[in-house]
């Protein structure tokens, strides 16, 4: 059996079919990857910076993460409460005007979103002074939220670890699995 295999690797066409076959597979989990990375088409096209620029701030608009295991995202009344001050002359802002008179919510497509078996709480991370930009990066500096590439168990437990730092009861139970698996 191995020598019918030697025998077959060693024809210049088989070589290169293997070749191809490696590249394909290379290329589509690259490009996994790389998909899984580009944030999604969102209802109303929303501009984080344009919002940091003028002062608003994360919580504002998140307001679960004070209160819970998540942030929410902005309801159109949220957005309209500002939004009706201001004349619309921008697409998105008569998006938003046709969802507040048709009375539909904005159907917003989360970015930041953990595996099933992740449970992620913002409350104690707000309570521990963790910035927002620590796991979402500079969302003030991107005209649309990105997913965080980094952001995986080990990230998170570099973080746990820092954290704890001198802190033996902090550290075990920072580091403890049902944590975050629960």
């Amino acid at each position: 059996m191995g020598e019918k295999l030697v025998a077959l690797l060693r024809r210049p066409s088989m070589r290169v079919a293997l070749g191809v076959f490696v590249l394909l597979v290379l290329g589509g989990a690259g490009f996994g990857v790389w998909q899984s990375q580009q944030p999604p088409p969102q209802p109303i096209e929303f501009n984080h910076s344009r919002h940091a620029e003028v002062g608003v701030q994360c919580l504002y608009c998140h307001t679960g993460a004070l209160t819970g295991p998540t942030a929410g995202l902005p309801s159109a009344e949220k957005c309209w409460a500002c939004h009706q001050q201001i004349p619309i002359t921008k697409p998105g802002q008569q998006q938003l005007a046709d969802y507040i008179a048709s009375g539909e919510p904005i159907p917003w497509v989360p970015v930041a979103i953990q595996p099933d078996f992740v449970q992620f709480n913002h409350r104690p991370h707000i309570a521990a002074a963790v910035s927002c930009e620590t796991c979402h990066g500079d969302v003030s500096n991107m005209t649309v939220a990105e997913p965080q590439p980094d952001q995986n168990m080990g990230w998170c437990l570099d973080c746990h670890i820092e954290a704890s730092k001198g802190n033996e009861e902090m550290r075990t139970r920072l580091l403890d699995c049902a944590t975050c698996h629960y």
